[in-house]
């Protein structure tokens, strides 16, 4: 699946998508309790009886059942069948639900016209996630004629309802300026507000503004603030910056054990760029440093949340790392121009080369950039 909101149904933890995904799953307005679910499956005869009677609710949460596998075995063509039921009725949830099935053709075949014509139905009726993906259609033009205009309206509604996929989803819109004017101080409010709401991948792209002085004032200390936050969740991308913000000395102490501690705890999540910073690193240290490292990185693996793998996807921007070795390229460049006898090599410490000149892998979801660290 590609991003834009991903939802488990009930309020439940938002995988780690933005802006580069089709598709969201259905979000329910409460969370339900192991036990709750008990009930639920117990209920499900009583369910079938409401919806044989019409009742709109049942047949969404009907629906919602066979979709999930929630009580029922599951069954996208019964999910289907209910949503379709409860959507003839004007429920908002079940239109979005709806809409989801026919974009991602689970129990019905993939059209992105009814996608778009269901999303609109509950968007109207201020569904914020619907807001959210029918944005996206029209950011992609997926059963919609390409408007960015409508992208951004969507956008704006659902993350003014308080939809952080939305917040973020807004915020690249108006850093990448593809469409619209660019505005880096409105990317980074809506990167706040989203950050501010918990949600990692907007934490590590406000990070990487306040760290390269885009759209806020340049603040190492903010930016270690904010990726440690996403960090802290189990982004492993965010794991493998904040790395090497304390390699570096920038915003934080300089600690080669806890830059270890957090390369080998993002290489233990997947993230394979952290593994050719281990070697580097591990160059440097001590035996006992390394083996403090490793201990600690075990208990931080341990301790921390899981993050779906699925979150990769594309990025727009420059690594901080490639972004430094640019500079450092302008630099040598004014300099030679200045004074072509200058031995430019000299001046770059053997140490920033080894780390800044190496290749980017692509970057991960709902990013304005490739990773700090990429190799």
């Amino acid at each position: 699946m590609n991003s834009r909101a991903f939802f488990l149904f009930t309020s439940m933890p938002i995988i780690w998508f933005c802006i580069f995904a089709t598709g969201a799953e259905p979000q329910r307005n409460a969370q339900p309790t192991a036990d709750a679910k008990k009930n639920q499956q117990l209920d499900i005869p009583s369910l079938h009886e409401k919806a044989r009677q019409g009742d709109a609710k049942a047949e969404y949460r009907l629906g919602w059942s066979y979709m999930t596998g929630t009580g029922v075995s599951q069954n996208y063509a019964e999910a289907a069948k209910y949503l379709h039921q409860a959507a003839e009725q004007a429920l908002p949830d079940a239109e979005f639900t709806l809409g989801y099935l026919y974009e991602q053709g689970k129990g019905v075949p993939r059209d992105y016209q009814q996608a778009v014509v269901y999303y609109t139905a509950a968007a109207k009726q201020g569904h914020p996630t619907a807001e959210n993906n029918l944005g996206s259609m029209y950011e992609y033009g997926r059963g919609v004629r390409k408007n960015l205009r409508q992208a951004e309206n969507w956008y704006r509604m659902a993350a003014e309802n308080g939809e952080v996929t939305a917040q973020c989803n807004l915020a690249s819109l108006y850093f990448r300026g593809k469409g619209i004017a660019p505005n880096y101080t409105q990317a980074a409010e809506w990167f706040r507000k989203a950050a501010e709401n918990g949600y990692a991948p907007a934490q590590e792209n406000l990070a990487w503004m306040y760290f390269t002085g885009t759209g806020v004032p340049l603040d190492y200390s903010s930016a270690a603030h904010w990726v440690q936050m996403a960090a802290d969740r189990g982004y492993e991308r965010a794991q493998l910056d904040l790395a090497y913000l304390y390699e570096q000395g920038k915003g934080v102490p300089l600690n080669y054990v806890t830059a270890y501690t957090w390369y080998k705890t993002a290489a233990s999540g997947g993230e394979e760029r952290a593994i050719g910073r281990l070697k580097s690193l591990s160059a440097v240290m001590t035996k006992e440093q390394i083996g403090q490292a490793n201990v600690a990185a075990g208990q931080l693996s341990r301790s921390l949340p899981k993050v779906d793998g699925a979150a990769d996807s594309k990025s727009i921007g420059s690594s901080f790392i490639r972004h430094a070795a640019e500079d450092l390229h302008r630099q040598e460049e004014r300099i030679a121009r200045a004074n072509p006898a200058t031995v430019l090599s000299s001046t770059i410490p053997r140490f920033a080369r080894s780390f800044c000149l190496r290749g980017l892998f692509p970057g991960q979801t709902c990013c304005i950039h490739k990773s700090w660290c990429g190799e």
